[in-house]
């Protein structure tokens, strides 16, 4: 766990890759979720912070 947040702060690509892709997945599951409108509505929003963020730290040092 100490890893992945010293990775965060050093502005390492795998854990931000990771947390975008978490980000991601989070939005489609809230997109297909048929309970609670308000978490729908917001899902497109996630999944384009997480795509967004991917593609930004993509340029991010190893």
């Amino acid at each position: 766990m100490t890893n992945f947040i010293n990775g965060l702060l050093r502005m390492r690509r795998g854990p931000w890759e990771m947390l975008a892709t978490i980000l991601i997945a989070l939005g489609v599951i809230m997109l297909m979720q048929p309970f609670a409108l308000g978490i729908y509505t917001y899902s497109f929003v996630v999944t384009l912070v997480g795509t967004v963020m991917f593609i930004i730290v993509s340029h991010f040092p190893e």
